[in-house]
């Protein structure tokens, strides 16, 4: 197909192919005149992929880059796969926010309790780890802005991740490609599924709140 038809078949715009092509992110079609080129079904799953990582996991263009070179470059492991979507995630946000965490070589009172908290549930982490420290960052914005989080909440929230976690792994296929694409972009494009079910489960929690205690009606906003 000429790129206006994957155009048409992707719903993105031949500008925005275009786009793709010189950055690298769609690869070049298979060139049928000095000016011209024939896309296939794999050029149609590569844009679909690259608009859902922008669209719905939020990523930069960069950050787009990475998860494309660990799907064409698979790692070994299954661990090694879930590594690679944190990172991409990760280094995406990093390169936007920054850290907030302070300089120097002083122990950080919020990755300490952090780590306290994986410590606790038996997970296979330390205060090194690139996710406790980001953990130990929110929790410091949290307190800054004035949201308490008390350990037994922390620790709520920890056995529900649990559950979701489990489920994540028992959904990884057997095939190598298959199992790449459902870590890397499965990690990625899950976040603001959970979200949303998160504030659903919300509105349904904080409805029978209320009707237990008669007040009635149905919560039209949530926090978080």
């Amino acid at each position: 197909m000429r790129i206006s038809a994957l155009a048409e078949r992707t719903g993105v715009p031949v500008a925005t192919l275009k786009y793709y092509l010189r950055e690298g992110l769609l690869p070049p079609g298979a060139a049928t005149a000095r000016t011209q080129a024939q896309y296939d079904e794999t050029h149609v799953e590569r844009v679909r992929l690259v608009r859902a990582l922008i669209e719905s996991a939020s990523l930069s263009l960069a950050g787009v880059r990475q998860v494309l070179a660990a799907l064409d470059d698979p790692p070994a492991s299954w661990h090694d796969l879930l590594g690679a979507a944190q990172h991409a995630l990760l280094m995406d946000e990093d390169q936007r926010a920054g850290s907030s965490r302070p300089s120097g070589d002083q122990p950080d009172p919020w990755v300490d309790r952090a780590t306290r908290l994986v410590r606790s549930r038996g997970w296979d982490c330390d205060e090194y780890d690139t996710l406790v420290q980001r953990l130990g960052d929110q929790l410091r914005a949290a307190d800054a802005a004035g949201v308490v989080f008390t350990d037994d909440l922390l620790d709520a929230y920890a056995r529900g991740c649990e559950t979701i976690a489990a489920a994540d792994v028992a959904s990884v296929p057997e095939g190598a490609a298959a199992a790449m694409r459902q870590v890397v972009v499965g990690t990625l494009l899950a976040d603001p599924v959970i979200l949303t079910m998160r504030r659903l489960a919300q509105q349904h929690a904080s409805a029978e709140v209320a009707g237990a205690s008669g007040e009635g009606g149905t919560a039209s906003a949530t926090p978080g």
